[in-house]
């Protein structure tokens, strides 16, 4: 990983519960905290398998399991499928705006409603207005606010950051009572166009595991480019979930 300027320290955290394969414990690597990450060293980061949420930037770093993987689309090979074709369509009256994360109650409110439904009983599951900041608002780099609504109802809202070369989608919500019409997938969807508006090359989607089905719908987009042994090569659905750790 190339670096300009004083590289940051790494930390190491204490092994853990995974929170995505419950038969197995993982371990994070973080950056050291405060450090002054410009939007070029983000950029470097991200590249190399990195993720932010909040203030910290990490990345999976597990003893025996490598089955995080990190995904991003390159744009401007991008096909959508039928399905994806079908989900734009339907979402035809949905307005999508631009603006800088702040707080807001009905923003505040959705998140909760979604919390609730996605991740009952879950440490995801709480409605704490400093927590809610701290997770979707706080942020060490450029980040954008993509609002969703219906005749002027918010229905969903996507944290995204934006690296040097491209747009990162940290957090997606979206109210459970439009599950039906796919918002998850429309929002990357327009992350793409905005990719493409703003002649940036990759949409980062953070963390793909084969084996979690709730990460499935980052496959179906295709092509999709993983970092795999220190290097970005296009994956698929059959690819091996965990290898040996080294070379990560």
């Amino acid at each position: 990983m190339k670096f300009q300027g004083r590289p940051p320290k790494l930390y190491m955290s204490a092994p853990h519960d995974c929170s995505y394969l419950p038969e197995e414990t993982a371990s994070t690597l973080m950056l050291e905290p405060d450090y002054p990450l410009n939007d070029s060293q983000f950029t470097v980061l991200l590249k190399s398998g990195y993720r932010r949420s909040g203030d910290i930037v990490y990345k999976p770093h597990c003893h025996a399991c490598n089955a995080c993987v990190s995904v991003r689309i390159p744009v401007w090979e991008y096909a959508p499928s039928r399905g994806q074709k079908r989900c734009y369509r339907r979402n035809h009256d949905v307005q999508t705006d631009i603006m800088s994360p702040c707080f807001r109650k009905e923003h505040f409110d959705l998140f909760c409603r979604y919390q609730s439904w996605r991740h009952s009983g879950d440490t995801m599951d709480h409605n704490n207005p400093a927590r809610y900041r701290q997770f979707m608002i706080d942020s060490i780099v450029k980040t954008i606010f993509m609002e969703f609504r219906i005749a002027g109802e918010l229905v969903a809202l996507s944290v995204c950051d934006l690296p040097n070369e491209g747009i990162s989608a940290v957090y997606t919500i979206f109210d459970p009572v439009h599950e039906k019409r796919g918002l998850g997938t429309f929002a990357i969807m327009k992350q793409i166009e905005y990719a493409k508006e703003y002649n940036l090359d990759h949409v980062y989607l953070g963390y793909w595991i084969q084996q979690c089905q709730k990460m499935n719908y980052k496959i179906r987009f295709r092509p999709l480019e993983g970092y795999v042994d220190r290097e970005w090569q296009i994956i698929n659905d059959r690819m091996s979930p965990c290898r040996d750790q080294q070379g990560q």
